[in-house]
């Protein structure tokens, strides 16, 4: 028997969850599912937001990557992650 994991095309937020945690439990980094939905504030219960498919492996950035290390031209990397690359922050390989 094989198991697929669905992912939900929209989630409703549920009280108490962040955009962060929302993010996390889909894979995804925070900024590409505020990209996606517009947002500019914080999360709150009841929100329905899209959530975009999946493009690639989440990944925290270190300390000496750079945009064409992580995903072979800076131009790619902003395709999936936008222009700003810092340590710690979550992105798309």
């Amino acid at each position: 028997m094989k198991l697929f994991l669905v992912v939900p095309e929209y989630y409703r937020v549920k009280r108490g969850q962040t955009l962060c945690g929302v993010a996390q439990t889909f894979g995804l980094p925070p900024r590409t599912l505020a990209r996606e939905n517009g947002l500019t504030e914080e999360l709150f219960a009841g929100q329905v937001i899209r959530i975009p498919p999946k493009t690639g492996d989440l990944y925290v950035v270190r300390g000496g990557e750079s945009k064409t290390l992580l995903s072979g031209s800076p131009q790619k990397f902003e395709e999936k992650n936008g222009k700003h690359l810092y340590i710690g922050q979550s992105v798309l390989l």
